[in-house]
């Protein structure tokens, strides 16, 4: 059975770095970096550009670069 390729791929895509540290921030913070992907600064992830992944970097706006 051939698969057909998904409209997955052609979704636009957003990345994100960690510039800021989570140490001294609440604890929802530092786990919403962890649910983006960062966990060390500089690191960057490309995510999908979601409702959702765009609440979660609002949520940590002072700690995220996006570009």
């Amino acid at each position: 059975m051939a698969t057909k390729k998904t409209a997955a791929a052609a979704k636009p895509k957003i990345r994100v770095t960690q510039v800021g540290s989570p140490i001294g921030r609440p604890e929802d913070q530092r786990a919403t970096l962890i649910g983006l992907g960062l966990n060390k600064l500089h690191r960057s992830r490309e995510l999908e550009d979601t409702p959702s992944v765009r609440g979660m970097i609002d949520k940590v706006r002072h700690l995220v670069d996006v570009g």
